[in-house]
């Protein structure tokens, strides 16, 4: 990595903090950048991971001269800092975390480290699903109209990395929930909500409630020059709004109900109006198709019109993009078959939208992994009338048979993505699709969510 430290945008190295003592919970890619920034900073910086760290994060650390430890957690070292950056795939459960809760340490993420010294605009977008999409469309659309901008969070290289090396005038920030439970004063200059379905509820006491208040928190710090996009058709969403107030400027978006400031359907005019300014763009010009995908477009928009953007720039981006691998990906067409990678469709309603976009009665899918208290019941008519057939592909898939014996004829089990490869192929005909859309995490039988997309797409080019 550069390690330029030419930044316009940021505070000077805080005196006060120099020598003092800041721990950082996991060595990923935003724990080893947090780690960068935090030196960079004048800390005395030690990492911590209670499991092993890949060998391009210990050979920055080491170039870095970071202190760190791996496949433990040494207390004495990690409840002697003034404040602890926590990766967000560390639960509260965790007994360090509890250790340091107790000892009333301040837990923080990443990204509420890095908002510290950076005075760029922020573009914060979350939801359960669409998050990813919308945030590379977003990047997409102000990256080509001229905006200096970076592309972090959840997605790309380590906020806290770019705030350390970079001089964006703009972020656009993809936000997961876990990431803004330890947020606290950061504040999202346009917060994006997407939608809120059951996600990750085990993390959240298996209540729905609990993980809608996470989400928004990405609103918790908006002043009246803020703006704050939410789709204006999802039920837990507005839920959420009538126990809340907010300081930003609300625009919504629908495909239902035509708005006076938002974005709204006009028949096939995607129309977005936000004070002073007008986008029209016909739908079958995007070049994200699907339901799902006009929200995911309608959201974005809002946003490169919020900022002003030529209608022309938004256009042009909004028809040339290329979705992120692993959404909805096409991978090959066999014997007639088309294979869909959706892999990253860990939840029940990432899938759900994969099958409304797929023809009646002609689906092979391919679901499972680790369940996270799914309610597979939501899936139940468009598992009727679309699939032929369900492929399992997990340590266990027990709930899958129950939710779906009395609907699907066929449901096999496999144990890898080149066991479901070869089985969907036999199930399927020509005509048909063969969706992986797992509808469950990957940690069962693969790394992640892209190492089970990776596999699927070999296993498919080796039919």
């Amino acid at each position: 990595m550069n390690e330029t430290n030419n930044i316009s945008n940021q505070t000077a190295p805080s005196l006060e903090m120099a020598g003092e003592r800041l721990v950082i919970l996991g060595a990923g890619e935003s724990g080893v950048g947090a780690a960068y920034l935090a030196r960079q900073q004048g800390y005395d910086v030690f990492v911590s991971d209670f499991g092993a760290i890949a060998d391009k994060y210990k050979a920055q650390l080491e170039e870095w001269n970071i202190r760190f430890e791996e496949k433990q957690h040494t207390e004495s070292e990690i409840l002697s800092a003034v404040e602890v950056i926590k990766s967000p795939g560390i639960p509260e459960k965790a007994a360090i975390v509890k250790a340091l809760r107790t000892k009333g340490t301040p837990v923080i993420s990443e990204i509420e480290f890095a908002g510290r010294y950076t005075k760029a605009n922020i573009i914060g977008i979350t939801g359960s699903n669409g998050k990813t999409t919308t945030s590379s469309l977003t990047y997409h659309i102000l990256k080509n109209a001229g905006l200096n901008v970076g592309l972090a969070g959840n997605i790309g290289k380590s906020f806290a990395y770019q705030v350390a090396t970079e001089s964006y005038d703009h972020y656009v920030l993809e936000l997961s929930s876990f990431m803004l439970d330890d947020m606290y004063k950061f504040r999202v200059n346009i917060a994006v909500l997407l939608n809120i379905t059951p996600d990750h509820l085990d993390r959240y006491d298996y209540k729905l409630q609990n993980y809608a208040d996470s989400k928004f928190r990405i609103t918790q710090n908006q002043t009246a020059a803020d703006y704050f996009i939410y789709c204006a058709d999802d039920a837990e969403t507005l839920k959420g709004m009538e126990q809340r107030t907010f300081d930003a400027q609300l625009l919504p978006f629908s495909i239902q109900k035509t708005l006076p400031l938002g974005a709204y359907l006009n028949g096939e005019e995607l129309t977005i109006n936000t004070p002073n300014n007008h986008f029209e763009m016909t739908i079958t010009k995007l070049a994200l198709q699907g339901k799902h995908n006009i929200y995911n477009s309608m959201a974005s928009g809002i946003v490169s019109k919020v900022l002003e953007l030529r209608n022309g720039d938004i256009r042009e981006s909004m028809g040339n993009f290329r979705n992120v691998p692993h959404r909805l990906e096409h991978v090959a067409d066999i014997a007639g078959i088309r294979f869909i990678n959706d892999s990253k469709a860990t939840n029940v309603n990432s899938t759900w939208y994969a099958l409304e976009g797929m023809p009646n009665e002609k689906v092979v899918l391919i679901l499972g992994g680790v369940d996270k208290g799914n309610d597979y019941n939501e899936l139940t008519s468009l598992i009727k009338s679309k699939v032929k057939a369900i492929v399992c592909m997990g340590t266990e898939n027990a709930r899958i048979h129950e939710a779906f014996s009395d609907d699907v004829k066929t449901i096999v089990n496999t144990a890898s993505a080149k066991e479901a490869v070869a089985a969907a192929y036999n199930l399927a005909t020509k005509g048909d699709t063969v969706l992986l859309s797992p509808a469950c995490a990957s940690f069962d039988l693969f790394k992640n969510y892209e190492d089970r997309g990776d596999q699927f797409k070999q296993a498919v080019m080796e039919l």
